[in-house]
């Protein structure tokens, strides 16, 4: 896949626009073609979306433990992909929503659904 780079590393352990204005997220993405980490669709921020639309970056793989699916924003499908750069996810003991300290007690009413 030519819109994949294998050797990009991820931007960080959480969400890189969340974790510079204070937000929270419930689950993160990373851009195959530059390794953004964004937050997911159910975030208030949807960065992961945000970061497609400003850059056209049309594949993220999940950055969640045990999962490596990829999703192709313009074709709006589940589609294999290759083994990225490490690491494949945020820390195991980093709490979902996230990051720790950072949820507020009503986060379910601030989420997308």
């Amino acid at each position: 896949m030519t819109d994949i780079d294998t050797s990009a590393v991820p931007s960080g352990t959480g969400c890189v626009e969340c974790d510079e204005d204070g937000g929270f997220w419930v689950h993160l993405r990373r851009c195959g073609a530059c390794g953004h980490v964004g937050c997911c669709d159910t975030s208030p921020g949807q960065h992961a979306t945000a970061h497609f639309r400003a850059t056209g970056h049309r594949l993220i793989q999940s950055f969640e433990p045990g999962e490596d699916w990829f999703w192709d924003y313009v074709d709006e499908a589940v589609v294999d992909g290759p083994e990225l750069a490490a690491p494949d996810s945020h820390p195991a003991d980093q709490p979902v929503p996230g990051p720790a300290g950072r949820v507020p007690d009503d986060w379910q009413q601030l989420i997308h659904r």
